[in-house]
């Protein structure tokens, strides 16, 4: 089911093409965004691995870009020696963000202080490579906080991708002028996130983004999730706040033209 909107265009500002749960058929999962009316997808990185296999398909589409990262997860993973090659990366022309870059105390795959020590040299390596950052955050809103506020304000630009935190955590980061991104959570019943979105995220400091292959909005649920899944979660935050898609489509469009510094149109070849 591929919803059709004439003449608007949307952004999936964060992707996960590149994983195996597309490998049976990603050219025709990309070839239904296009249907969908998205006319960029960001591919996101979590380790070198995966920044590697993002840049391949930023090259081999022309609408998808690419982000470079180590995800906290992997965090205990990269190696003293690996990161000049991850600092290579962030030279080619289709990268454009650092990320996926964080904390998450969920999980816990990577020792909480390897985690901070890999997400402060990476918001540094964003500093000086002149990139905005992507930031995946889960139950440690504590730590990565004061980092935000106090140890790097003013210095970064970027986006809390997957937004989980609470009203404070959203006016704390759009006060410091951070973007704030929603999943396909917005769609699910009760969803916090929607509230979030509605009463506390102005739309021109908005994203929307699919995650995919996770968190596929309803009436997806359970479904792997694809970026041409996008225009439901643009629906669910027309409904709530009141506007027409397209006005949510065109100002979250332009957010990212402004965050990434990057051209978006109907680039489909």
């Amino acid at each position: 089911m591929v919803p059709k909107f004439s003449k608007i265009i949307f952004v999936d500002s964060h992707a996960h093409l590149d994983f195996d749960q597309f490998d049976h058929d990603r050219d025709a999962v990309i070839q239904n965004a296009r249907l969908a009316n998205i006319s960029a997808i960001i591919n996101i990185g979590i380790n070198l691995e995966t920044s590697k296999k993002s840049i391949e398909l930023a090259e081999t589409y022309d609408f998808i870009y690419a982000t470079a990262g180590i995800h906290p997860h992997d965090a205990g993973e990269i190696k003293s020696d690996q990161w000049s090659e991850l600092i290579q990366l962030f030279k080619h022309p289709k990268i454009i963000a650092v990320g996926e870059i964080g904390l998450d105390y969920y999980r816990d795959y990577s020792p909480r202080d390897v985690q901070k020590k890999v997400l402060l040299k990476q918001l540094d390596l964003a500093i000086e490579n002149d990139l905005s950052v992507i930031i995946h955050t889960r139950n440690a809103w504590s730590d990565i906080m004061p980092i935000i506020t106090e140890q790097y304000r003013s210095k970064l630009t970027g986006v809390f991708h997957c937004f989980s935190g609470t009203e404070h955590h959203a006016k704390t980061l759009l006060d410091l002028g951070y973007f704030i991104s929603f999943t396909g959570v917005v769609t699910f019943k009760n969803a916090n996130a929607l509230k979030i979105a509605v009463d506390y995220v102005p739309l021109d400091r908005l994203l929307l983004e699919t995650d995919c292959p996770f968190m596929a909005p309803v009436p997806f649920r359970g479904k792997r999730c694809e970026p041409a899944h996008i225009p439901y979660i643009a629906r669910k935050i027309a409904e709530a706040k009141d506007i027409d898609i397209a006005e949510v489509a065109h100002q979250t469009t332009e957010n990212v033209k402004q965050l990434f510094g990057i051209e978006v149109g109907n680039k489909f070849s």
